[in-house]
């Protein structure tokens, strides 16, 4: 188990984006705790800022991927973060479907109830965000590509990704994630 978790103002967060993402891993997970009905999978793409004169997170799905089912039904999902020792545990909820059984149990994870969603949050992570779904773009049209050599070595296989936008309703994590304000 981590450290105790602190409240942390969407405005007071402060992390490396593109290390959060790139090293870190997240975990994003969609879907109704409560009703025992959701997903989660491993993401290593996707960004945080502000759009709408909100703090949101967007993220991305392939069509093959299960949680994709559960963002598209559900108005909410979690974006989770882990200390080092759980690392084999991302990379099994990143490599395994949800679809072929309990997952989530096979990494040795505890989902918790979240605060302010109905999606569930992790009892290991040290830090965790909570989205309500704010925006369901569909795939991203192949003809956007500036360069289409880019689109055609990430999608070779034409299965290109569904874009959600989630507005960050509820920060907690370790007070190594809490920035200061000037």
């Amino acid at each position: 188990m981590p450290g105790k978790l602190v409240e942390i103002d969407p405005l007071n967060f402060n992390t490396d984006i593109f290390k959060l993402f790139a090293r870190d891993w997240l975990l994003l997970t969609s879907g109704d705790f409560q009703a025992g009905s959701y997903n989660t999978m491993t993401i290593a793409w996707g960004s945080l800022g502000l759009m709408w004169s909100k703090p949101l997170a967007m993220v991305v799905l392939r069509k093959q991927r299960y949680t994709l089912e559960f963002i598209q039904k559900h108005d909410s999902f979690t974006l989770t973060v882990f200390p080092e020792q759980h690392r084999q545990a991302l990379t099994l909820l990143g490599s395994k479907s949800g679809r072929d059984g309990d997952k989530i149990k096979a990494a040795g994870l505890t989902p918790v109830a979240s605060q302010l969603v109905a999606s569930p949050a992790f009892a290991e992570a040290e830090l965790i965000l909570e989205c309500k779904k704010s925006y369901s773009g569909g795939m991203l049209d192949p003809n956007g590509f500036v360069d289409p050599q880019q689109r055609d070595t990430v999608y070779p296989q034409h299965d290109y990704h569904h874009v959600f936008f989630g507005e960050v309703v509820a920060i907690r994590g370790l007070e190594k994630y809490q920035g200061c304000r000037q």
